[in-house]
C-alpha cells in the first residue's frame, strides 16, 4: 500500500497589493488597486478593502474607480514582485523538489513522502504559512488535501473575506483529509468546480443544480444532454473529487531579465547608466535570491525610429555578481550610438546553472569579498525593503538616493 498523498497549494493574498502596502506602509487598511490608471487600464490586483466595494482582477480601472472612488492606485512593479516571487519559490523548494509554479504569487507542492523529512504534513502546512509571513511580511493562504483540485479549493477557502469595515479573516490553512474530500466538494456552490463558468452555471440552474452536491444527484445522461460528453465526464468526475493530475516541476529558468520602456526617448549616457544600474541591481538579486549563475550578459535597445539592436557577451565563468553585470551590461551599451535616442531598454542574463563561485577578477575586489557585499546587500534588503539599499550611483548630490519610479518619471516595467 503507498503513501497517502499530499498536495499542497500556496497562494499568496493579494499579492502585487500586498507588496506595495508593505513597500507604503502609509496605505495599510485603504483600498488599493495595482494596474493601468488609463482609458485602457485594467486592475492587475485589488486590496481586500478595495474588493469589499466589488473591485477585482482583470476589471476596467476606470469601472474600478468608479466602484471605489477612495482607492489609491499604483502602477505597479513588476521586477519587485519578480524578486519577492523568487523568494516565495525558494521558500517552496526546500519543502519538496516538485513545484510547480502556476503564476508569480502561487504554486502546488507534492508532499507525498515527505513526513520522515519534514514530520506531519498539516504541521508542515502551518509552519510554511509563518515562515512566509516571517521572511517576507506577506501573509499566503494554504490549502493541503489529497489532490490538486482539492488542495486550491482548500486555498481559497482559506482566505479572509473583503468587508467593508476591515477584512475578515480566514483560517489561513485549510485541510481536507482523504475521508473528508466527498463531505468538502459537495457543500460548494458549483461555480466552485474549475471550467464551471456563468454559462454552465446557468445550464445546470435549469436542472435545479446550485451545490456539488445537487450535482451528483444528477445522472450522467442529463448531463451529457446539456453539457456533451467530454464536459459531462469531466465534471462528475471533478465532482466525485478525482484528479490524479501529478506535481509538474517547472522547466528550468533559462533566463532572467528585466526591460524598461521611456515615456519619451533617451539619449543622455549618464541617465541610462544610472536606468542599467538599477536594472541590473534587479536582475542580479532574482539571480541570487534563486541560487543561479549566468554566463552570459545581453541587452536590448529599441531606438526612436523603431531599430531593434541586441548584444551580448559571454563571461569568463559563471556568476551572480551584481557588479559584473552592470559592468558588462555597461559596456555593451556604451559601444552603440546612442543619439536617436532611446525608446526601450532591456537587460538580461542566461547560460543559468546552480550558483558557482566566479573566477577571480584581480582589477577590483574578490570574488569573496563581491559575494560577501551582494549577500550583506540582498540581507539588508530581506530586513528593511528592497529600497533600504542599493548602488552608490543612484544617489543623487544632496545624497538622497533615488527610488524607481521617483528616480525615472515615465518609465514603466515588463518582463521580456
Amino acid at each position: 500500500m503507498g503513501a497517502e498523498r499530499w498536495v499542497l497549494h500556496a497562494d499568496m493574498d493579494c499579492f502585487f497589493a500586498a507588496v506595495e502596502v508593505l513597500r507604503h506602509p502609509e496605505l495599510a487598511g485603504k483600498p488599493v488597486l495595482v494596474g493601468g490608471d488609463g482609458r485602457r487600464g485594467v486592475v492587475a490586483a485589488a486590496s481586500y478593502e478595495a474588493r469589499a466595494s466589488g473591485v477585482g482582477s482583470a476589471m476596467a480601472m476606470t469601472e474600478a474607480i468608479r466602484r471605489c472612488p477612495v482607492a489609491v492606485v499604483l502602477p505597479g512593479d513588476h521586477e519587485h514582485y519578480g524578486k519577492v516571487s523568487a523568494r516565495f519559490m525558494a521558500i517552496l523548494g526546500e519543502l519538496s523538489p516538485l513545484v510547480e509554479p502556476l503564476s508569480l504569487d502561487e504554486a502546488y507542492v507534492e508532499l507525498t513522502g515527505s513526513e520522515r523529512r519534514l514530520g506531519d504534513p498539516v504541521v508542515t502546512a502551518a509552519r510554511l504559512r509563518s515562515r512566509i509571513h516571517d521572511e517576507l511580511g506577506l501573509w499566503a493562504s494554504v490549502g493541503l488535501a489529497p489532490n490538486k483540485l482539492a488542495a486550491k479549493l482548500a486555498s481559497e477557502a482559506a482566505k479572509p473575506t473583503p468587508d467593508p469595515r476591515v477584512p475578515i479573516p480566514g483560517p489561513g490553512v485549510v485541510v481536507i483529509r482523504p475521508s473528508e474530500l466527498t463531505a468538502f466538494l459537495q457543500a460548494l456552490p458549483v461555480r466552485a468546480l474549475p471550467g464551471v463558468g456563468p454559462a454552465a452555471a446557468e445550464k445546470l440552474g435549469r436542472l435545479g443544480v446550485g451545490t456539488v452536491a445537487e450535482l451528483t444527484q444528477v445522472g450522467e445522461a442529463s448531463l451529457r444532454r446539456l453539457l456533451g460528453a467530454a464536459g459531462a465526464r469531466q465534471l462528475t468526475a471533478l465532482a466525485r473529487g478525482d484528479d490524479p493530475r501529478p506535481v509538474v516541476a517547472s522547466a528550468p529558468t533559462k533566463s532572467i531579465s528585466s526591460e524598461r520602456t521611456f515615456a519619451s526617448d533617451r539619449a543622455d549616457a549618464g541617465e541610462l547608466e544610472g536606468v542599467l544600474a538599477r536594472m541590473a541591481d534587479g536582475v542580479a538579486t532574482r539571480l541570487r535570491a534563486a541560487d543561479l549563475s549566468a554566463t552570459t550578459v545581453h541587452i536590448k535597445v529599441r531606438f526612436g525610429d523603431f531599430r531593434l539592436v541586441t548584444r551580448s557577451q559571454r563571461l569568463e565563468g559563471p556568476t551572480d555578481s551584481t557588479a559584473t553585470i552592470r559592468e558588462v551590461a555597461w559596456s555593451l551599451l556604451s559601444r552603440l550610438d546612442l543619439s536617436p535616442g532611446v525608446r526601450l531598454f532591456g537587460i538580461g542574463v542566461s547560460g543559468l546553472a546552480t550558483a558557482a563561485p566566479a573566477q577571480l577578477r584581480l582589477d577590483r575586489l574578490s570574488v569573496d569579498e563581491e559575494r560577501t557585499l551582494d549577500r550583506t546587500v540582498d540581507d539588508v534588503r530581506r530586513r528593511f525593503g528592497s529600497e533600504a539599499i542599493g548602488p552608490a550611483r543612484l544617489v543623487d548630490g544632496s545624497g538622497v538616493r533615488e527610488h524607481g519610479d521617483q528616480a525615472d518619471k515615465g518609465v514603466s516595467d515588463a518582463a521580456l
